[in-house]
């Protein structure tokens, strides 16, 4: 029988960042002992002043302007949909992943002491962005892979 596959929601601008490979480390309050391909989802909702926030403020924006995502008064980042396929290879405490990292990738998450980095590893983009309903904490993926899936 297949090891069950994982999803985890996450809000824009956090899951398109993990999908364009922009950023490895997820960063949450709790660990997991979860290894395996992690689908990331982005939620449904989306916070209007932190959005508008993110969008234009460095490295956010620059980042994903160069992706295809301009900064427009809509929102331009998918919503309700899983976006890529991601190997989760590890869960550090945060203290122990900052030393490697660079200033854009610690932008992109909350490294506080007591916090944990799941580090990312082989993203795979869906060709098009999947509709999903999602949930709270890793929850069962049954919908289809990337076709580069191993």
């Amino acid at each position: 029988m297949a090891q069950p596959i994982f999803a985890l929601s996450l809000w824009q601008p956090w899951a398109t960042l993990i999908a364009i490979k922009a950023k490895r480390f997820e960063t949450r309050s709790w660990q997991t002992a979860y290894r395996g391909p992690l689908v990331i989802h982005a939620a449904k909702t989306w916070n209007r002043k932190l959005s508008f926030l993110i969008r234009h403020q460095e490295p956010f924006s620059s980042v994903l302007k160069a992706a295809g995502y301009p900064v427009v008064t809509s929102y331009p980042l998918p919503l309700g949909a899983a976006l890529c396929v991601a190997d989760l290879v590890e869960c550090w405490p945060t203290e122990h992943v900052l030393r490697h990292m660079s200033d854009q990738e610690r932008a992109f998450g909350d490294f506080t002491p007591g916090r944990f980095a799941w580090e990312l590893r082989n993203v795979r983009p869906f060709p098009k962005p999947i509709r999903w309903g999602g949930a709270q904490g890793l929850w069962r993926w049954t919908g289809p892979l990337p076709e580069t899936e191993v």
